[in-house]
């Protein structure tokens, strides 16, 4: 019984507790909604501040935006007024004009009109004097043929009869004066044509100037002090000696302050030599590998100066278009010397004095003026075979293209062959002008080239020579040989080939020393 009373008071306990939690809960539930509630209307009333302000602030911007606009709209009004004004005051201006032009054209018309009626006048005037004129023709070749009439009645001979014997008496008269008179004046020619020509002659010279001959075969290098001399020299003289196989030059270094001396006859070998020597001092790195490279280098250069020089000679003389490799002989002839006399002046001086002469004769100055310049160009053209400097010279003027006048001008002013141009004798008078003149050559020069081109050509002739350079002014002959082909014996043999041959071909002062020179080197690359 009393475990049933616990039970229902359990049972009331927790119904009575339940309906106090359900209580609770419901004032919860109240409360948190009044709080929704609050926050609600809170959060609506901050809503319609919000709303009321942004309505405030695009009445204010629509305000401000209504100002720009008319501010705005009474700017370009104003503007399009002085625009407007600007226009009409243009508009009245060309009306004014137009009106004035409208004047100055209806007075022209006035004055055209006076003219044509003045004009008119004029003709009518002149066609009754054409009228009068032709009664007065009419009226004298009637008195001329009444007169003629009459004088045939007289002399008995019609008008026709009487002018022919009338022509037949002066054309008597007329040749015995022509007859007289050309043998005067073909005596007077007679007589001043020598006299007129050395005059010509004699001018051109005079307003020609050119250098005495100056060409040698020694170059002085000039250097800052006598320590270079060391380092040019090398080790054992081995720098001196892979400058000198090189270059083919002889380098003479000896007790001259600041100088180094090269020699050589071929002024292109010396030049290079030169170069390279400026070159390598200025490096400070003088080696044989280092010279080779150099000298390569200084060899292509050499051969671009050469074009330049026969680009700016052919310039200078205003003679154009020029085949390339005339210009390339041209440059050469910077580097050649006919008896002593530099070559190229040689040739410019003949061009200059050409041209002088042509103008004094009335003949083509630019014809004269080319051949001059190319008159010698057989001398420097490199494969160098039997045929005259002349007839090889005209060969190459016909291979590339140049005038045939030029051409026979080349060709004939050594007589080689038979002259068909006018300016031919030109080319021939001023090329023995220009070698006559004093000091233009020395005699000598060109024989003492000569025997040193012969040495080296007869070196050169033996098998396993690569190349060859006489130096010390003949007195030695340099011959390198390839070390694959010829052995030390060989090389001995050879020096005593080259020496006999020389004995037996070639005639020369004093001795000449034949050294061969073979040189083994061995070459590899790391890489």
């Amino acid at each position: 019984m009393e475990y049933l009373i616990y039970i229902v008071l359990v049972i009331i306990g927790v119904g009575v507790g339940m309906m106090l939690d359900r209580s609770a809960l419901k004032k919860d539930l109240e409360k948190q909604r009044q709080e929704s509630e609050e926050k609600s209307a809170f959060i609506i009333k901050e809503a319609k501040l919000m709303a009321e302000n942004s309505e405030r602030e695009a009445e204010t911007k629509k305000n401000e935006k209504m100002l720009e606009a008319k501010e705005k709209f009474l700017k370009l009004r104003s503007e399009f007024d002085i625009e407007m004004n600007q226009k009409k005051q243009i508009f009245a201006n060309n009306e004014n004009k137009l009106k004035q032009l409208q004047q100055n054209v209806n007075k022209q018309q006035e004055q055209i009109k006076k003219r044509e009626e003045e004009i008119d006048k004029i003709k009518e005037s002149l066609l009754d004097q054409a009228e009068l004129i032709t009664k007065k023709k009419e009226e004298a070749e009637k008195m001329r043929l009444s007169q003629v009439a009459n004088l045939e009645k007289i002399a008995n001979l019609t008008a026709d009869e009487a002018r022919k014997q009338l022509i037949e008496a002066l054309r008597e008269e007329a040749q015995v004066k022509a007859n007289a008179v050309a043998k005067e004046l073909l005596e007077t020619a007679k007589l001043n044509a020598t006299k007129q020509a050395k005059k010509i002659v004699i001018e051109t010279i005079q307003r020609t100037a050119s250098e005495h001959t100056i060409e040698n075969c020694v170059s002085v290098f000039n250097i800052e002090n006598d320590e270079i001399k060391g380092k040019i020299i090398g080790r054992e003289g081995r720098n001196i000696r892979a400058l000198e196989a090189a270059t083919g030059v002889e380098i003479i270094v000896d007790d001259t302050p600041e100088a180094i001396i090269i020699s050589g006859f071929d002024p292109v070998r010396r030049e290079i030599a030169r170069l390279s020597l400026q070159k390598l001092v200025s490096d400070g790195r003088i080696h044989p590998a280092r010279i080779e490279e150099i000298v390569q280098k200084t060899t292509k250069a050499m051969e671009e100066e050469i074009i330049e020089i026969g680009e700016r000679t052919a310039i200078d003389l205003g003679i154009h278009g020029l085949h390339p490799e005339l210009i390339r002989m041209v440059g050469r002839m910077r580097y050649r010397s006919s008896y002593g006399q530099n070559l190229l002046q040689h040739s410019r001086e003949v061009a200059k004095l050409c041209a002088t002469m042509a103008a004094e004769l009335g003949l083509n100055v630019k014809l004269a003026k080319r051949a001059g310049l190319l008159h010698d160009i057989g001398k420097v053209w490199h494969e160098e075979p039997d045929l005259p400097h002349a007839i090889l010279g005209m060969q190459l003027a016909q291979k590339y293209k140049e005038n045939h006048e030029v051409c026979n001008a080349i060709g004939a002013h050594h007589d080689e062959i038979e002259m068909t141009s006018t300016i031919s004798p030109l080319i021939q008078a001023c090329d023995a002008i220009s070698g006559s003149r004093p000091g233009a050559r020395r005699e000598m020069m060109e024989s003492y080239i000569k025997r040193l081109k012969e040495l080296e050509e007869l070196a050169i002739s033996f098998d396993g020579v690569n190349k060859c350079y006489a130096i010390q002014a003949g007195r030695e002959l340099r011959v390198i040989v390839d070390a694959d082909q010829v052995s030390d014996e060989r090389a001995g043999t050879i020096s005593f080939d080259i020496a006999n041959k020389i004995e037996k071909d070639m005639q020369y002062p004093g001795q000449i020393k034949v050294t061969v020179i073979r040189e083994m080197r061995a070459v590899n690359y790391a890489k």
